[in-house]
């Protein structure tokens, strides 16, 4: 499709893009600690807001703008703390909270033991989950999006998955039991 302005230069038009919205996106389990310390996180944030505003006020009447690094930096803070307030609403509104009840094949939630085929006597023991979750326990936590998440994702134990590593390579595991996470 195109587009002819004013001068009669004909345009071309981009085509728009495709948007998922909150409620088609994946839901993303938490443990209801990871919730609430998420959620004050961004009451705090949010409560914040006045005081940034401010300091940006208070450095903008210092003088000249294009030589003024505080009124910079705190506009960069700004911005930071508002991408960090969005991404916490979008987050938070597309997360399911609660227990995870025992399931019949791995899902997000579960605390999952693999070994790697090369190496069948030493095991790794992790949480299926968000990165949000990982400052709520002692597991190390992979998501669901990641290739070794994918790759279990509806695995049962004794079952051997292959996944495609960053360098390429293929990687076989073998997950030897799960459960439900109850941190």
């Amino acid at each position: 499709m195109f587009s002819t302005p004013r001068s009669g230069v004909i345009c071309p038009v981009p085509a728009r893009r495709s948007t998922v919205s909150s409620s088609e996106a994946p839901k993303t389990w938490l443990s209801q600690d990871a919730y609430d310390r998420l959620q004050a996180e961004l009451d705090e944030l949010i409560a914040n807001r006045p005081a940034i505003a401010a300091e940006i006020n208070a450095r903008r009447e210092e003088g000249d703008l294009r030589e003024n690094g505080g009124y910079h930096a705190a506009r960069e803070e700004q911005s930071r703390q508002e991408g960090r307030i969005l991404y916490l609403k979008e987050f938070l509104r597309n997360s399911e909270v609660g227990e995870i009840k025992a399931a019949d094949s791995v899902g997000p939630g579960s605390v999952v033991t693999i070994y790697f085929d090369d190496d069948q006597s030493d095991t790794e023991t992790f949480l299926l989950g968000s990165r949000e979750i990982s400052s709520t326990t002692k597991l190390k936590v992979y998501s669901p999006e990641s290739a070794l998440g994918q790759a279990i994702l509806g695995s049962r134990p004794g079952q051997t998955v292959t996944y495609a590593a960053p360098s390429g390579a293929d990687i076989k595991v073998t997950v030897v039991e799960f459960g439900p996470f109850e941190g």
